[in-house]
């Protein structure tokens, strides 16, 4: 009677121990570690920015080789930053930002190469929690992302995108 109880107990135990390993996968580990949020929980929770590491909030200039690329920005409160691509003309780039908090005023803009001037050409000004799309770059330059963070915190920024540049971060 006494073995029949304590196999009842390790059994009930071990299932207890399987849903508990299984629910923390799935709220917290896949959105943390790999941007699989089939729940929604780990993009309210926060976890989804936190899928890629980022040191000093900067990938170092590099050429894209058709795959994913990846980088968490911070905006700190009350202040903006910019997050650059070098293309060529023509070239196209896929793209998808997020923020792990509220809007931000986002100006998606490109810069000619070699122009001393000042003149950008803006492709998009909105404010927003995310967004997703595409462009091609009418011209060789810098082209990217300027988000200004109106809030009174900080707020991080997951940037996906993929296609033909060369990275050159925060600018």
């Amino acid at each position: 009677m006494q073995t029949e109880q304590s196999s009842t107990s390790i059994i009930k135990a071990s299932i207890i121990a399987l849903v508990i390993a299984l629910t923390t996968l799935v709220l917290f580990i896949l959105p943390a570690e790999y941007n699989v949020d089939p729940t929604g929980m780990g993009e309210k929770l926060g976890l989804t920015v936190f899928n890629q590491p980022a040191e000093n909030n900067q990938v170092e200039s590099q050429s894209s080789d058709g795959q994913q690329d990846s980088v968490i920005v911070t905006v700190p409160a009350g202040k903006g930053i910019e997050y650059k691509l070098a293309m060529a003309q023509y070239e196209k780039v896929n793209y998808e930002w997020m923020t792990d908090g509220g809007p931000l005023y986002v100006d998606l803009h490109g810069e000619p190469k070699g122009d001393t001037t000042g003149y950008f050409e803006s492709y998009t000004i909105a404010t927003a929690e995310q967004m997703k799309g595409s462009f091609t770059a009418p011209f060789e330059g810098s082209h990217g992302w300027y988000w200004k963070n109106e809030s009174d915190k900080e707020m991080q920024v997951q940037v996906i995108f993929s296609g033909e540049y060369t990275i050159e971060g925060l600018k």
